[in-house]
């Protein structure tokens, strides 16, 4: 069927486009049979290689010679290019441009579509690798009119939709062929976005680490696939694996998702190519790292208008920072050494494009790294360096012409020739008329100005200060003027018509009595003062860049903190040990680790910090967070999501993270919600403002995976026809799964048991593997729950599987149930006082935690909640009130025992020695309403500092004051404004569905 598209699309572009002996009725027919050659031209014959005084041969849409003595053959079509610059066009690699795109998908209002609604085809709809964009053609001739004058000339184009998106073909922007001379490669490139596609409902996946684990399983099925060990069809996977030696191109988007493109890269051998949006400054030496090459759009942010002092308030200081830095993008990419091709893509109008290509060369991007990105580079990677992006004997004669130099404000694309094609988009050598002039006619004398641009003249017409109402047409050789008469009792004109002689102009003129007479304009000599003038005012200043940050917002930090040696001395210390709570007190820390502990203590060089009248603990732990997620806490597209994981989602640019360790949190476990009976995998991280997501994660930490129970998993708040619907049926989801990782080990076992025997390997399941290590023991569950019924079904299904539930979290009704619990060895992570915020909480009482606590359970009180996070320390004081819980052991609520829950009480929790250095030094007793935190410390390296949070501020204001004038003298200046936009940004809760935060904060769960 799509060759017989192809074939019907082919068809039609011969008929749209007739053989060389059809008449043409409809113009004139223009052709270049014969050679044709550009003369005394200068030409970049690459972007580091230029001839002055060159010329240009060509035949049949290919060079035949370039050079300075160039033998040019007597029937040659000659072009006189004096003064005039020659290059290659340019190419983009990563366009939409020509493809026919089918209608979106209609939304099904409440009925939700979980399985595939194609057949013989991979089980997701989003994957799409058969979608090659050579089928689905229709060449647009106004598109590609618009792409060659700002200089393209050859595009791959694709369907960017999906997360597969299918393959891309090279072809020229040639109006004057058809497909079959258009069309220089059919499959060039294969496609990769984290996105859904707009064509279908397929509920899975639905966030971001849903996305990349579906990637995962598309790689490793197609390996499956390739050995034949699948006994259906997939033509899904057979083209994936025939499109696995094209070019790889991955829409990555922000700056963290470039960095999870290249680690899915890294993964499974793939050099990704990487479309970025123009931050990757903000990470330059984690890009640099990647060795990767990107592709970079040119859509600089418009100035925000911030005239209104009080709309000025949405803008947030991360985004003025953006519209000043992103122009220097280029610059510092061409510094680093970083390979990177230029697109046109995401330009809404493009002749931006071209605006901010001369905007980037101005913020210091070096003019031949400028063009190889746009003509060496690309040709290189679609390995079209004798045809593409050069000029050379045998190349495309693919060239434009240009008045100048490109990169200059002034210059103008003349023509672009497409495979020996003329396009021409404005005439060379125009006679520029502008200028003043002495206009005489009718024994009259008058001054003439005319100004403007030359495809747009403007003319005035003076005389004894008077002004007379000019309007001027030029149409060369022909200049036409009417001149409006000063006769104020009638509307009368003279009328102008002549031509240019060399320095004057001339002709007939009609006066307002009709009567004829004869005029002419000389042109009066410019004196260099103006001159000067002029320069000046076209001199362009290049601002001043504001210094990136770490993460490049408000509260960034200027340099990466490092390790210091710090001597907290004379501090009331909370050991969390047997020691208990010790009284002036010394603590030293060096290279990252709790090294002594004593009194009168001294280190040379170290960090003194007078810690007399304060209290020092170890760093708050929260147990469960949903905190420094990116897009999406949930994978709700189905009943379990054991292959999505949240350390491949950890936003390490979350300003939760420096909330949370002014509230003297240290580390945190960030958790899948609570949307299937089995969840997500989880990360656990410490809180390093302004490192990277992998910096964050605590790699040699036990692993964990989050499940639910109850409400959410059986969507009795927002029912959408998923098993389960009811609680019974969630016991079944989980005897179903478990029984089959059981079947699955099995299967595996006994092919690496004798390979010999079993030559079909069994598929690999990324889902059924993560679940597998739940049955070794090698993961851990920390399981969402609220009633006892449940909590008890859970703890009798993990032994019947031989394991054991590692974490209870809320469990607001484990006091019914502490018993069985200390029995199971699970442990209860819960909530202070919350109550009755939904239905199956209506039973939860603020002892929970005391009652537990004594039965032997090991409980830990957690947040949920960005918010809650900030004041962990007052949660864990509740518990002395309620339940006159000691204040130590209340303390361990929120360090040593959610250390111990997540098994990694060996490294922190405490302060002991050897431990690692995550404390908090505290103005007051820490379960107080009144304590801050002072100084909140991880790994050694100081992440919050109270003392320094004043002059903080003070440079934030300083700083969003100074780009605040920028932002107001760019309107002045007539530059391109936006309307302020105010940025909501929620908080992730265990329900929260979709990719993006809730705002509000009335519901927590």
């Amino acid at each position: 069927m799509r060759i017989c598209t192809f074939l019907v699309v082919l068809l039609w572009s011969f008929i749209g486009n007739a053989q060389e002996y059809f008449p043409k009725n409809d113009g004139v027919k223009q052709s270049f049979k014969n050679h044709v050659a550009i003369t005394n031209a200068t030409i970049y014959v690459s972007a580091t290689q230029k001839l002055d005084k060159a010329t240009l041969l060509f035949k049949d849409g290919k060079i035949i010679d370039v050079g300075t003595a160039v033998n040019v053959p007597k029937n040659a079509t000659v072009i006189d290019a004096t003064d005039k610059v020659i290059y290659p066009s340019f190419i983009d690699i990563y366009s939409e441009f020509g493809i026919n795109k089918p209608q979106p998908a209609p939304r099904r209002g409440f009925v939700t579509q979980y399985d595939a609604s194609r057949e013989g085809y991979y089980w997701n709809d989003h994957v799409k690798p058969e979608f090659n964009a050579y089928e689905n053609l229709k060449y647009d001739d106004k598109a590609a009119a618009s792409l060659r004058e700002i200089g393209f000339g050859t595009v791959v184009s694709h369907h960017n939709d999906g997360i597969i998106a299918g393959t891309g073909l090279l072809w020229t922007l040639n109006d004057t062929d058809n497909n079959a001379k258009r069309i220089l490669n059919t499959k060039v490139s294969q496609h990769f976005t984290f996105n859904r596609s707009k064509f279908s409902n397929q509920s899975y996946p639905s966030s971001l680490m849903g996305s990349m684990a579906l990637i995962r399983q598309v790689y490793h099925d197609a390996k499956w696939y390739a050995t034949g060990s699948s006994k259906t069809k997939d033509l899904s996977l057979e083209s994936f694996n025939a499109n696995k030696n094209l070019i790889q191109i991955f829409d990555a988007g922000d700056i963290l998702n470039k960095l999870r493109v290249y680690k899915i890269g890294k993964e499974f051998g793939v050099n990704y190519i990487i479309k970025g949006n123009g931050d990757e400054f903000e990470k330059i030496e984690e890009i640099k790292k990647t060795g990767a090459t990107y592709i970079i759009p040119l859509d600089f942010p418009e100035a925000y208008d911030v005239s209104d002092p009080y709309l000025a308030q949405q803008v947030s200081l991360s985004d003025m920072k953006f519209w000043n830095q992103a122009p220097f993008n280029l610059k510092i990419l061409a510094e680093n050494n970083i390979n990177f091709v230029l697109t046109a893509n995401d330009n809404k109008k493009p002749k931006d494009f071209l605006e901010n290509l001369r905007k980037a060369v101005l913020y210091g991007l070096p003019k031949e790294k400028a063009l190889a990105a746009l003509t060496e580079t690309p040709a290189k990677i679609l390995k079209q360096s004798d045809a593409l992006g050069v000029l050379k004997k045998g190349a495309l004669a693919n060239f434009i012409i240009v008045s100048g130099d490109i990169f200059d404000d002034k210059s103008t694309i003349h023509e672009n020739w497409v495979q020996g094609n003329r396009n021409i988009l404005d005439k060379m050598n125009v006679d520029d008329i502008r200028g003043t002039y002495d206009l005489v006619f009718n024994q009259q004398t008058f001054e003439l100005a005319i100004t403007g641009e030359l495809d747009k003249l403007d003319a005035k017409v003076n005389k004894d200060s008077l002004n007379y109402g000019t309007k001027l047409t030029y149409k060369e050789p022909w200049i036409t003027l009417v001149i409006k008469t000063k006769d104020t009792t009638n509307t009368s004109f003279y009328r102008l018509t002549g031509i240019k002689n060399k320095t004057i102009l001339e002709g007939k003129a009609v006066l307002e009595n009709g009567s004829e007479t004869t005029w002419v304009a000389s042109k009066k000599e410019t004196t260099d003062k103006k001159d000067d003038k002029n320069d000046k005012k076209d001199d362009k200043k290049v601002p001043e860049m504001v210094p990136i940050t770490y993460p490049n917002i408000a509260y960034g930090n200027t340099v990466k903190p490092t390790q210091e040696t710090i001597l907290f001395k004379n501090a009331t210390v909370w050991t969390g040990e047997k020691e208990g709570t010790l009284t002036e007190t010394d603590v030293l820390i060096q290279n990252g680790k709790i090294t002594q502990i004593g009194k009168n203590l001294s280190a040379p060089n170290a960090k003194i910090v007078d810690a007399t009248g304060k209290h020092l603990t170890a760093g708050i732990i929260d147990e469960h967070s949903h905190i420094a997620i990116s897009r999406g806490v949930n994978e709700g597209g189905q009943n379990s999501s054991a292959e999505v994981t949240i350390e491949d989602v950890v936003n390490s640019d979350d300003i939760n993270i420096y909330r949370n360790l002014s509230g003297g949190v240290t580390s945190a476990n960030l958790l899948h919600g609570s949307a299937n009976p089995i969840g997500g995998r989880a990360a656990f991280i410490k809180l390093k403002w302004g490192y990277t997501p992998d910096e964050m994660l605590v790699k040699d930490a036990p692993k964990y995976i989050k499940f639910a129970l109850g409400e959410n998993v059986k969507q009795s708040n927002w029912g959408s026809g998923r098993f389960p619907q009811t609680r019974m049926g969630v016991e079944q989801v989980y005897e179903d799964y478990f029984t089959r990782a059981l079947e699955y080990k099995k299967e595996w076992a006994d092919y690496n048991a004798n390979k010999a025997k079993n030559k079909v390997a069994p598929r690999f399941d990324i889902e059924m593997e993560v679940l597998g290590q739940i049955l070794d023991r090698k993961r851990f569950i920390t399981c969402h729950s609220y009633v006892q019924s449940e909590i008890n079904m859970l703890m009798k299904l993990a032994e019947r599987f031989n394991f054991k539930i590692q974490t209870f979290t809320h469990i607001l009704e484990g006091y019914k149930v502490a018993d069985k619990m200390a029995e199971h060895g699970v442990g209860g992570s819960t909530f202070a006082d919350w109550w009755g915020y939904k239905y199956e909480v209506k039973d939860a009482i603020p002892y929970n935690a005391a009652l537990m606590n004594g039965q032997g359970v090991v409980v830990s009180i957690n947040s949920d909640d960005a918010e809650m996070s900030r004041r962990l320390n007052q949660e864990a004081g509740k518990a002395v009130k309620y339940g006159n819980v000691s204040e130590e052991e209340a303390w361990k609520f929120v360090t040593l025992n959610p250390a111990k829950l997540l098994q990694v009480d060996d490294k922190i929790g405490s302060i002991k020695v050897g431990k690692d250095a995550d404390v908090v030094l505290w103005t007051a007793n820490p379960l107080s309403i009144y304590a801050k935190a002072e100084k909140t410390v991880v790994d050694g390296i100081i992440f919050y500092d109270l003392e320094k949070e004043n002059i903080t501020l003070a440079s934030i204001q300083k700083q969003r004051s100074e780009l605040t004038n920028s932002l107001l003298e760019a309107k002045n200046k007539g530059l391109k404004t936006q309307a302020p936009k105010k940025k909501d940004v929620g908080h992730y809760h265990c329900d929260t569905l979709g990719e993006n935060c809730v705002v509000s904060h009335a519901k927590y769960q």
